[in-house]
């Protein structure tokens, strides 16, 4: 089950708030012994059906809304986290966002801006493939990036000190406590790859002719930064991984585990809600029974119509 902590234990994923992580602390391949392939993938597809249940709720109860964030290196599986996690849910509640690279109208706006015009409504789970971190992560290795958004005060790579990313920090913080204080829930997953897999994965877009689409040359120029990127991650996460607002780092090499440990979690944060459907009051309920005598009473008349329409049939029929 998903709720089991011996299975999927959660709390090795939890990056804990208020403390200086280190990723090369976190694995990047599954290392427990209670689980093989088949027996998780088995897992998420009986897992599926007790999210779709709940998200059902999450919808009917409106309430809550849910914002689900996923970053990583490339070829992490992020794509495919999200086709098989939530292949399950109504679509009419969900809406999946992969942020590319802004363009020069989203560019005159704060960084939050085309993010705030892609979250949840009540009862909605709204997904972030990539999102407002990368503000705070490839901006930071490529600091020249930050100099399009023509930010005042900011006109060259000097201006762009310590205190510019702290700041970045607290505005992220606080965007996300204004989003939970308001009834959404936020859940954060740092997709953990090794250089090793990705490299793997890599060659493998490149040699599959039906993966090729999925490589770019400027994938490979972003893997010569992977130490900076890893150490800006370490910040990112470390600053900004709240109670309100958590982060989980995922071993990423086996596809297949962190399809299901992303599912448990998202199950087990769902169970602290207290969903309910809505409640039908006795008026309520007295114009339901209006509404189902009314329809049986429809089967009686066509019953008679169809009677009388079979007795004209009989007078006008020849001896």
């Amino acid at each position: 089950m998903l709720s089991d902590e011996k299975l999927i234990s959660v709390k090795k994923l939890y990056a804990k708030p208020g403390k200086k992580i280190s990723l090369k602390d976190f694995d990047t391949k599954y290392t427990g012994k209670q689980l093989n392939r088949k027996e998780a993938e088995q897992l998420l597809e009986t897992g599926r059906k007790h999210l779709a249940e709940i998200q059902d709720k999450l919808y009917a109860h409106n309430q809550y809304s849910v914002l689900i964030i996923f970053q990583a290196m490339d070829a992490a599986g992020k794509d495919g986290a999200v086709k098989h996690i939530m292949s399950g849910f109504n679509p009419l509640g969900v809406k999946v966002y992969s942020f590319k690279a802004p363009n020069s109208h989203e560019l005159d706006h704060d960084f939050f801006w085309r993010h705030n015009l892609a979250l949840p409504a009540r009862g909605e789970i709204a997904i972030h493939n990539r999102s407002h971190y990368e503000n705070v992560l490839v901006t930071k290795v490529h600091p020249e990036w930050i100099l399009n958004e023509n930010i005042p005060g900011i006109d060259s790579i000097k201006d762009i000190s310590k205190a510019f990313w702290e700041m970045r920090y607290k505005q992220i913080t606080r965007f996300e406590k204004n989003l939970a204080e308001n009834g959404t829930i936020i859940l954060k997953f740092f997709l953990h790859v090794s250089k090793k897999e990705q490299k793997k994965r890599f060659l493998e877009r490149i040699d599959d002719p039906s993966k090729n689409w999925k490589f770019s040359l400027s994938d490979l120029k972003e893997r010569a930064y992977w130490d900076d990127y890893q150490k800006v991650y370490e910040e990112a996460i470390s600053e900004t991984s709240k109670e309100h607002a958590p982060w989980f780092i995922i071993p990423a090499d086996d596809k297949w585990y962190a399809r299901l440990a992303i599912a448990a979690i998202i199950y087990r944060e769902f169970g602290k809600l207290k969903l309910s459907y809505p409640t039908v009051t006795d008026s309520q309920k007295a114009e339901l029974q209006k509404a189902r005598l009314h329809l049986m009473a429809e089967n009686g008349n066509e019953k008679d119509k169809s009677q009388k329409k079979s007795k004209k049939v009989r007078l006008v029929t020849p001896d």
